[in-house]
């Protein structure tokens, strides 16, 4: 369980922070913008739970915000293994089984969509934005010489970006108040 005492420590007003496993690194580093963004996303998450969302939803939501806290923690520490808490193929095959069930009440697209319907569904476009750029973030770390991430990391940051689409379409009453793409409808 963690314990916080103080908020504040000092420590990071050199422009470091620490990581999990002690080392001190910039906080522009590409390892802290993948969590921090990871972060980010969960607070979008906050958003949509607070200006609430029907059941089950609300509580794979919530569920996700703790998964996460999780992929943080699991960013925090270099490395691929060991005794730290590491994201694994259940956390993944956990959101396909959501997304396998709220994909059966939605109609086959026929254009893209756009963001937007009720607003549920806008904060949850947001939130699949978001991921992507958590996705991007990591991926991009995977690609530095010498950093060690996760992959399954990547896998279920993939999978959640999708299902936040799939969740946008369910709150538009299941796709009917998508709002879709008309390319090359423009005034004039």
């Amino acid at each position: 369980m963690v314990r916080l005492n103080r908020i504040y420590t000092r420590t990071g007003d050199d422009g470091t922070t620490g990581l999990g496993d002690g080392q001190r690194i910039a906080k522009h580093h590409p390892r802290i913008a993948a969590y921090g963004t990871v972060d980010e996303l969960s607070a979008v998450i906050g958003l949509i739970t607070a200006h609430g969302v029907a059941a089950p939803m609300q509580g794979w939501l919530v569920q996700i915000q703790n998964e996460l806290f999780d992929v943080g923690a699991d960013l925090c520490v270099p490395g691929t293994g060991g005794e730290r808490l590491r994201i694994a193929a259940p956390y993944t095959k956990r959101l396909e089984a959501i997304l396998d069930e709220l994909n059966e009440a939605l109609a086959p697209l026929q254009s893209f969509v756009l963001p937007g319907g009720k607003p549920a569904a806008a904060w949850l476009h947001l939130a699949r934005t978001v991921c992507r750029r958590a996705e991007r973030h990591v991926t991009e770390l995977v690609a530095m010489e010498g950093e060690e991430v996760n992959p399954e990391v990547i896998r279920y940051l993939n999978r959640l970006s999708d299902l936040f689409f799939v969740m946008a379409r369910a709150a538009n009453d299941n796709g009917s108040l998508d709002v879709l793409w008309n390319p090359g409808k423009h005034p004039g």
